[in-house]
């Protein structure tokens, strides 16, 4: 199989179930945030991090992969006929949802109270997770903006958003693990 296919050269590409949209489509727009989103958490997880992070973050990567294939899915074609699925999509469980409020609950423990916004960055590693937080709110607003138009599993949203709150508390873990300055963001006051 070659990776060039030709079939895109007019701007347009396949959803899962073949129909065929145009490449700025908010769908696309949905599930390549969260390929790109997939990218950076690739990058967190190749840095010199514990390795129950790494297994953490493998697990999520497997979960965006799902979640792509949710939101690249024609749902005309996703939609039940004769009380059968016409296209075997994954999908995002409660418990998936769960494992990542676990994750938060462990990190949180170990953690000072947050009593102010922190500033992004410290530490390369922690700057990676925070670009990827950043990166895993746009997602949600792309797949929020989707949902609107063609709805789909709630479950899916709601991962994203829970991804969006790991990611931060993974973030502040780093910090405090890496022993780097974690710094409050205090608002000037004006003169």
């Amino acid at each position: 199989m070659k990776v060039y296919t030709k079939t895109g050269d007019k701007g347009t590409t396949a959803l899962f179930g073949g129909t065929r949209v145009p490449k700025h489509h908010i769908r696309i727009e949905s599930y390549g945030t969260i390929d790109e989103l997939n990218s950076h958490i690739g990058l967190i997880r190749d840095q010199d991090i514990d390795q129950l992070y790494k297994n953490t973050l493998m697990d999520i990567q497997d979960r965006l992969f799902t979640v792509g294939a949710i939101l690249a899915t024609d749902p005309e074609k996703a939609q039940l006929k004769n009380g059968k699925a016409r296209l075997n999509i994954p999908k995002i469980s409660n418990e998936d949802i769960e494992k990542l409020e676990k994750e938060i609950d462990l990190m949180e423990d170990s953690l000072p109270p947050m009593t102010h916004f922190v500033l992004p960055g410290g530490h390369t590693t922690v700057s990676f997770c925070h670009i990827a937080r950043t990166v895993c709110r746009r997602a949600e607003r792309l797949a929020s903006h989707l949902n609107d138009l063609e709805p789909f599993q709630p479950e899916t949203l709601m991962y994203i958003n829970r991804l969006s709150d790991y990611l931060f508390v993974l973030a502040r873990k780093l910090s405090h693990d890496l022993h780097a300055e974690e710094i409050k963001w205090i608002p000037k006051k004006e003169s």
